[in-house]
């Protein structure tokens, strides 16, 4: 049966939208990590074109975003473990679009002016993995700058696997997106293995955003 909780946007007592961003979100250090400034504060993992945001959210955000996530019945697709990794999605043309997570995708785009220019929303999703398989394999995703937050609580990471790759080599501009995705193979052995599979590594943790381009 299709289910959605009644989850809505974050509101004050007169009605009025609160940022579902954390208070110490800091638009400055974000956009200098991004484009690479010499100003940029050194965190381990973000360089030019990849950022690393801690605790992205506000408390309020993430317990509502969770409920929704949890609680919504709009995983309809299925990525079968030997192929794609093994996990369910759910995505923006087939249920996922809750008032809350556009807003997010709203609020976030006018927090980064710099950043997401000429950047509108073009697409939304959220995954659910089974801890027996090995996620996501390696894809591209077609995204000038690619936001993804993690929402499970760090006590349900039982050893030390969980995160995410970003190889920063870039495909040919004239290349096929679809045909790379298909073959895989193909994409590792000529863009990334010449750069010698040059990656950022990011290690899971709950209301961790990880910003890139794909």
């Amino acid at each position: 049966a299709l289910y959605v909780p009644d989850v809505d946007e974050l509101k004050d007592k007169d009605g009025k939208p609160i940022s579902l961003l954390n208070k110490n979100f800091d638009r400055e250090k974000i956009e200098a990590k991004w484009f690479g400034e010499d100003s940029a504060e050194e965190d381990g993992y973000s360089r030019r074109g990849v950022v690393v945001i801690d605790d992205i959210l506000s408390p309020e955000a993430l317990a509502r975003i969770r409920q929704l996530l949890l609680e919504s019945t709009v995983f309809y697709q299925t990525k079968m473990p030997l192929k794609f990794g093994g996990y369910a999605g759910a995505y923006i043309d087939d249920g996922l679009h809750a008032r809350i997570l556009l807003a997010l995708a709203f609020e976030l785009n006018k927090a980064l002016p710099e950043i997401m220019a000429n950047h509108p929303l073009k697409y939304l999703w959220a995954y659910k993995y089974d801890s027996e398989y090995t996620g996501i394999s390696t894809h591209a995703d077609q995204a000038a700058v690619n936001v993804n937050i993690w929402l499970t609580p760090d006590d349900a990471v039982l050893d030390d696997k969980g995160g995410l790759v970003v190889f920063t080599a870039k495909p040919p501009l004239d290349s096929d997106f679809a045909s790379f995705n298909t073959d895989t193979e193909r994409a590792l052995k000529e863009i990334i293995e010449p750069t010698g599979f040059a990656n950022v590594t990011v290690p899971f943790r709950l209301n961790r955003a990880v910003m890139f381009d794909s």
